[in-house]
């Protein structure tokens, strides 16, 4: 059961702000993992906001953009740079709102779901040490938010998040994508630093290969993270029934009652982050799944299998 205080279909300022003191229960996570502390980073990642830490033998996985042909050939064998990242990491927190975010058979919306992960790791960056930026988009709107120090660039994130526009749709107006998740991305690079580390949280609608080819561009020179909005009811469908749903504009009778049905509406969800999952491990970037009914706290425990 939720908490009184807290809506399944909205968002406010002083409720996201509220979360920051929910930190206060976890504990410091290890600098391998997505939330390490302030000054533990190394990236094997070049560009700007790097610096140059030291000189060692190639590894296998080594990006050979940073291969030192100097030493290499004074030495006879292939070297590497190392760079530390800048004390400051960018953070950015990507977040969708469009149509299908709003939407939830028990929890919370999608879209309130990734409003409240994405302002807890807002405070936890901040905590870290962190410049805190986004980008937040929708059907309608698109706005991004360059990476800023101190609370007040985590409070410019969540006044933003509060504001969109999305929240003040009209009832039962149908999901008419005006440019496809793709593009979005696409548009993600203007503020993406090398080095920053990106987290998206998305029930990725729309992806295609598209979405795919600018999510590996950004993950050569970034730290990327995928978190998995999703329904229980997308995952699988509801037992033995005649259920009618609407799109606002179409109505549609699901019959629950035939197993085959389930069978196949069960393995096309499952088939479906196998792609999201697997399309992560290939491209060295993390996938998370987060449902409606889900505390995203406990993304942030330490030792929590899949957690932040």
């Amino acid at each position: 059961m939720l908490p009184p205080s807290i809506s399944p279909v909205t968002i406010d300022l002083p409720g996201l702000i509220a979360l920051r003191h929910r930190l206060s229960g976890t504990s410091r996570p290890p600098a391998s993992s997505l939330a390490a502390g302030q000054g533990t980073y190394r990236t094997r990642f070049r560009g700007r906001g790097m610096e140059f830490a030291e000189v060692r033998a190639y590894e296998p996985g080594d990006d050979v953009r940073s291969i030192d042909w100097r030493v290499t050939a004074r030495r006879g064998k292939v070297h590497t740079k190392l760079f530390h990242e800048e004390r400051e990491r960018p953070v950015l927190l990507v977040v969708d709102y469009r149509r299908p975010m709003f939407f939830a058979t028990r929890g919370r919306f999608k879209a309130v779901q990734a409003s409240r992960l994405a302002a807890l790791l807002a405070w936890q960056a901040l905590g870290n040490g962190d410049r805190v930026g986004g980008v937040l988009f929708s059907e309608e709107d698109h706005r991004e938010l360059r990476p800023k120090s101190g609370k007040g660039g985590v409070l410019q994130l969540l006044r933003q998040m509060v504001e969109n526009p999305a929240w003040q749709r009209p009832p039962r107006r149908p999901f008419e994508p005006r440019q496809r998740l793709g593009a979005t991305l696409q548009r993600l690079h203007r503020v993406a630093r090398p080095g920053s580390r990106i987290l998206l949280l998305s029930d990725f609608a729309q992806w295609d290969p598209e979405v795919e080819k600018e999510l590996t561009l950004l993950g050569r020179h970034c730290e990327l993270t995928l978190v998995h909005c999703y329904d229980p009811l997308e995952a699988q469908l509801p037992p033995a029934g005649t259920y009618r749903v609407s799109d606002g504009a179409t109505d549609v009778t699901i019959a629950s009652d035939d197993a085959a049905n389930h069978r196949r509406y069960r393995e096309g969800f499952a088939a479906f982050r196998r792609q999201l999952e697997d399309f992560s491990l290939q491209h060295r970037c993390r996938y998370l799944g987060l449902q409606t009914g889900d505390d995203p706290l406990g993304l942030l425990q330490p030792g929590t299998r899949g957690g932040l």
